[in-house]
């Protein structure tokens, strides 16, 4: 198959889930109800954190920034998607493919790097109570955030300019929803193999390192709230690290079953709707976890959007009642 230069590609195909015209619909409303519960149960998330001066506190200033990347990492591949539905159009320009895949890949690992961080802040919380404040200063919080970004940028930088230095083949479809970066070496024509080894090596670094940071503050955790005489004070310690975990175990468990998944069945439409779960699902779930297992975050949800004030009225209504 002959090769042409990536400069002279002008688009891509993205097969997206299905062929099946009669299909199109039920996906499109599926993606665009999930899409806007993404975005409006994050930004309810920093909207409540924001309004109540009660939640800006370390875990909360980290969880705001948590929402807005889960938000900014919908929006990478999902509007797409849901254009080309509408359009009945497959198409995404060359340099569409190549933006789209490296804000992927950036709130991706922002994603990673910014769980790390909470886990981080709760192991100090808890195994440091009396110096959390002091430890978790606004200076320490945002230099934790701006080195998740840098490390982010460079690294989405670094897979990017990688890629802009493969040539491809007449082949242009992608069997997927969005431009994927394991996706796009497979289709190049030009020797991939040092673009496999830094996908590979920066995975294991940046999604295994971090992991096994969230490991050992959790282990750390679990010996000091053993160590508790109190069976309140291990409730409420155990209860401000349980939204955290079940988040850290979402995301990472849906990642090893997209890996698991592909390995397993070699099939792209098998990876395709099982990365669904990380990159759609796991963010549009997070509001959901924090908001239901953290009883801070449920108040500010009932004051910011007034059911608190509401109920207070109806309340003092019926006391006036005869």
């Amino acid at each position: 198959m002959e090769s042409v230069n990536d400069t002279q590609i002008s688009a891509f195909l993205l097969l997206g889930f299905s062929k099946e015209p009669e299909l199109q619909c039920p996906i499109f409303g599926l993606f665009l109800s999930m899409y806007l519960t993404t975005v409006f149960g994050n930004l309810l998330i920093i909207l409540a954190v924001g309004s109540d001066s009660h939640l800006h506190t370390p875990m909360y200033f980290f969880l705001v920034n948590l929402s807005f990347v889960d938000i900014c990492f919908t929006s990478t591949t999902i509007p797409k998607m849901l254009w080309n539905i509408q359009t009945q159009s497959k198409a995404i320009t060359y340099s569409g493919c190549i933006t789209q895949m490296y804000f992927f890949s950036l709130f991706a690992v922002l994603d990673v790097l910014l769980l790390s961080v909470m886990a981080y802040d709760r192991f100090v919380a808890i195994c440091h109570p009396l110096h959390y404040m002091v430890i978790m200063n606004p200076l320490l919080c945002g230099l934790l955030l701006f080195v998740s970004w840098i490390i982010s940028v460079l690294h989405s930088l670094l897979h990017t300019s990688m890629v802009l230095q493969l040539s491809f083949c007449t082949e242009e479809e992608i069997p997927h929803f969005f431009c994927e970066l394991n996706q796009m070496i497979q289709l190049a024509c030009s020797d991939t193999f040092l673009n496999n080894m830094v996908m590979y090596f920066a995975a294991m670094l940046l999604a295994g390192g971090p992991f096994l940071g969230i490991l050992y503050s959790y282990s750390k955790i679990v010996s000091s709230i053993c160590a508790m005489s109190s069976a309140h004070g291990k409730y409420k310690a155990f209860s401000t690290c349980a939204s955290h975990i079940s988040v850290v175990s979402l995301f990472y468990g849906t990642s090893l079953g997209v890996y698991l998944s592909s390995a397993a069945t070699q099939s792209s439409h098998a990876s395709t709707v099982a990365s669904v779960m990380y990159a759609v699902v796991t963010p549009m779930l997070n509001p959901f976890i924090y908001s239901l297992r953290n009883k801070d975050i449920k108040k500010a949800l009932m004051g910011f959007s007034g059911i608190a004030a509401l109920k207070r009225t109806i309340v003092l209504g019926l006391k006036k009642c005869p």
